[in-house]
């Protein structure tokens, strides 16, 4: 079965309890007796969001996950429905919870709704150091770096991250 890598990010309401209740139901798409990882929680200043938007709280996880890719998405976007995010116009704009798909397996996939890998996931700490914390020497598919070397040699302006649990 495909391992699948999930960012999550919240910067709206409760967000240590938005980020669990992601893991939750994302917990229930995945293959039972199949490890789950997640990684600690860090708090991120916003990044090419609107001014004044409230820090984020972001993680990863990674699980089995038995279906396609597209199929996923259908799933990830589900569980950001349910749990209240909405459509705004405002790129980047505050969110209940953001559910993006880093990869499945080694799938590639460049359609209008879903690139895999993740086309901008080697230029975010926000998503590197949480997935370096599980899954260091990841090779993603059409890459040759391991994640831990990307987020070694990453060049960004953000602020080196703490995790908060």
């Amino acid at each position: 079965m495909p391992r699948a890598g999930i960012a999550l990010g919240s910067n709206l309401g409760d967000r240590m309890a938005n980020l669990a209740e992601a893991i939750r139901m994302l917990g229930d798409i995945a293959i039972k007796n199949e490890p789950f990882l997640k990684a600690p929680v860090y708090q991120t200043e916003p990044l090419l969001c609107p001014p004044n938007s409230p820090d984020f709280l972001n993680t990863v996880v990674e699980f089995s996950f038995n279906g396609t890719a597209a199929e996923l998405l259908g799933k990830t976007r589900a569980i950001e429905k349910s749990m209240g995010r909405m459509n705004n116009p405002q790129r980047n704009a505050p969110r209940v919870i953001d559910v993006d798909i880093l990869y499945v397996g080694s799938e590639q996939c460049h359609s209008t709704d879903l690139i895999l890998p993740h086309p901008r996931m080697h230029e975010r700490r926000f998503v590197l150091q949480p997935l370096a914390d599980i899954r260091p020497e990841l090779v993603l598919a059409g890459q040759a770096k391991c994640i831990a070397l990307m987020l070694e040699e990453l060049k960004s302006d953000e602020a080196p991250l703490v995790a908060i649990r």
